[in-house]
């Protein structure tokens, strides 16, 4: 043995000591052995095989050895122990990664039975350990058959490609959606794992819910709304947009894409008018791939009509379009600019001066009548003075400087308090001037001027032109009053010797005579009823007549008038007749007063009805009033004389048309109803004659 190594030959130390061990150990037990062995200064490898010397070789205890030479051997050998190394640490780093993997992960063999599982798959279902889970063949996902998780491994093994299914799982008491991935392996076996993607529905299905929301909202928009997808068809538009754009829903169920909306608008004539279509069809399309976000653009359509459009690139590659229909708010903006120029033109014209004050006491505007009333300068009122400024730089001109505090009141009540307030002001040049401060719905106070000093010289004027005539007046009622006294001392002797002569005291009348002495008693009775009616209008001149009120017949009040009048009716050879009805009944009221009301109506029909003719007095009655209507057929009145029936300076007397005259009873007649509370009406027709209505309440 000891002859196998040399210094520069043979076999190493160490591998002679393993020889020698090895044979040594054959002799002893007889098992066979063997080695490899490297030959010193030579890349040769030898391999060594021991026995046991058979029996036929008579060599007791001896070990034959065979040698050979496995250079080529212990090369692919220590090759392969490399590879079987790199292998190993390889699969022990994948196996390091797929324990360390956020996801469950398992291997089923070839019967599809678990083989392997990680951490996260333990974890999942709540086993003890990965040999736990092995033994009991705990299942990740619920199901069986297939759509369970077996079905799916099966078919990834069945179709050599790798399956993918969404499954449901409890994992850690919690219902997940999982993505379940089966490939299927070279070994026959299938490896699989799992992506939690209940994160990943509940995002699609809140997506989901704003996306139905988003269209139910647009769909409610006055606004109409388009929406393309990231291929330009069209995904979505409201009924606005339909509507305001003529396209029925059958046309857009086929998701046109956006050319052809476009050119579906313009044959509806709802595009602007362009020379270049196509063109301005190619920028319109940009706006898909608008990079400084959304666009804006104002269509003037034919027809009249505006539209504000509004382009919003999505992040998906889509457009949002949004259609406002602008028409009326440009008409409300032209017309309220026309209106503002109008306001201004008007409130630079008009005669008052005008200033308009800020909630915080600051001069607004104002006008040119306001700058030359007070006499600023633009340069002034252009630096909105306050309002106590103003007040202090407007009392130069007042006649009394301390009222220009009054200014700034009125216009803090305007402004603060919110109330209207009014005044008069003198200014030092004799001028006069009505102001009133009045708030204003946005929340500033108006300030009025207006230059009154022409109407205070004509108020003043008429103001010592009514005391001119009230004293004339005062003066003519009592001339009237004078003169009635004084006429009735003569009348008086006239009447009573005419009554001596008419009975005789001087001796017999000649028949003549008779007849003089009776139309004196007539024109000194006529006169004397003139006196009294006189005298009746100046007493009651100013104040209501003094009435002696009882209750009384009215009926028998009305026929007593009839007999005093009825005389002179026949002698004027009229048909005069009197209709007292029971409902008259009784009132509370002045006999000899309405006796002398009934009188005068009657008088006053009389004499405005010709030989022939009817004059009608009626009595009636309700509950609560009492009514007195005197009618005839006579000549009547002109709308003129209408007017005046009731003016006691009405002139009397015959017309020159031989229209009624008027006199003094129908004005004492409306002032005795009135007093009573009653009401008296008048209607006539020339031609026609004429009705007067009186109503008196009961009591």
């Amino acid at each position: 043995m000891d002859d196998l190594s040399v210094v520069d030959a043979g076999l190493t130390g160490e591998d002679l000591a393993a020889l020698s061990s090895d044979v040594a150990a054959a002799q002893k037990s007889g098992r066979p052995f063997s080695r490899a062995l490297r030959v010193k200064g030579s890349a040769r490898a030898l391999m060594i095989r021991g026995a046991r010397v058979p029996k036929a070789f008579q060599a007791p205890g001896g070990v034959i050895l065979w040698v050979f030479d496995a250079t080529d051997t212990e090369d692919e050998i220590a090759q392969l122990g490399v590879a079987i190394g790199q292998a190993t640490a390889l699969y022990e780093d994948l196996s390091g990664v797929i324990q360390a993997a956020p996801m469950p992960m398992w291997y089923r063999g070839a019967d599809l039975r678990l083989a392997m599982v990680n951490s996260q798959y333990v974890d999942a279902v709540e086993a003890a350990s990965a040999e736990d889970v092995i033994a009991r063949g705990l299942e990740l996902v619920e199901g069986s058959g297939v759509g369970g998780p077996l079905g799916n491994a099966v078919l990834a093994r069945d179709a050599r490609s790798v399956q993918s299914q969404t499954m449901p799982a409890t994992i850690r008491g919690e219902r997940r959606m999982l993505r379940v991935y089966d490939a299927p392996l070279s070994t026959g076996g299938v490896a699989g794992f799992a992506i939690d993607i209940e994160d990943l529905e509940q995002a699609r299905a809140r997506l989901k819910r704003f996306d139905d929301a988003q269209r139910a909202m647009l769909d409610r928009l006055s606004a109409g709304v388009v929406q393309f997808g990231a291929d330009r068809s069209l995904v979505f538009c409201n009924q606005p947009f339909r509507r305001l754009f003529a396209m029925k829903a059958e046309w857009l169920a086929d998701r046109p894409e956006f050319d052809r909306v476009l050119e579906r608008m313009r044959e509806a004539k709802r595009l602007p008018e362009v020379r270049d279509f196509p063109g301005w069809k190619a920028e319109r399309r940009d706006w898909f791939l608008a990079a400084g976000g959304g666009q804006e653009e104002e269509w003037h359509l034919p027809g009249g009509a505006h539209l504000r459009v509004v382009a919003q690139p999505l992040p998906d590659g889509g457009l949002l379009l949004i259609f406002e229909d602008r028409t009326e708010q440009v008409q409300l903006a032209s017309a309220r600019d026309t209106l503002l120029r109008v306001r201004t033109a008007t409130f630079e014209n008009l005669y008052e001066a005008l200033g308009v004050f800020a909630a915080d006491g600051r001069l607004q505007l104002w006008n040119n009548k306001f700058r030359l009333v007070w006499g600023f300068d633009e340069e002034f009122l252009a630096t909105h003075p306050r309002v106590d400024v103003l007040a202090e730089a407007a009392s130069r001109q007042l006649a009394n400087p301390a009222r220009a505090s009054l200014i700034a009141d009125l216009v803090r009540a305007a402004t603060v308090e919110r109330q209207q307030r009014g005044g008069r002001v003198g200014f030092a040049d004799g001028r006069h001037f009505e102001f009133a401060a009045v708030p204003l719905p946005d929340g500033n106070g108006l300030f009025t001027m207006l230059d009154i000093s022409d109407s205070r010289r004509i108020e003043r004027a008429l103001r010592d032109r009514n005391e001119a005539l009230e004293a004339a007046d005062r003066i003519k009622t009592s001339f009237v009053a004078t003169m009635s006294y004084e006429l009735r001392t003569p009348l008086t002797s006239i009447s009573g010797f005419a009554e001596m002569l008419n009975e005789g005291y001087a001796g017999k009348l000649s028949a003549s005579a008779s007849g003089y002495v009776e139309a004196i008693l007539q024109s000194v009775e006529r006169l004397g009823m003139l006196v009294d009616e006189v005298l009746d209008l100046t007493q009651a001149e100013g104040k209501a007549p003094e009435l002696d009120m009882q209750p009384i017949d009215l009926g028998a009040v009305a026929q007593a008038a009839a007999d005093a009048v009825a005389p002179l009716a026949n002698k004027r050879k009229l048909d005069f007749a009197v209709e007292i009805l029971p409902s008259t009944g009784a009132i509370t009221g002045d006999a000899r007063r309405l006796q002398q009301v009934i009188e005068h109506l009657l008088r006053h029909a009389v004499a405005g009805t010709p030989a022939g003719g009817r004059v009608l007095l009626h009595t009636d009655g309700t509950d609560a009033t009492a009514r007195i209507v005197v009618s005839d057929d006579g000549v009547g009145m002109s709308p003129q004389a209408v007017t005046r029936a009731f003016d006691r300076f009405a002139q009397p007397g015959i017309t020159r048309d031989g229209e009624r005259a008027l006199g003094l009873g129908l004005p004492l007649a409306k002032q005795f109803v009135e007093a009573h509370g009653g009401t008296i009406e008048l209607l006539s027709e020339a031609g026609q004659g004429t009705l007067i209505t009186a109503t008196l309440p009961r009591r």
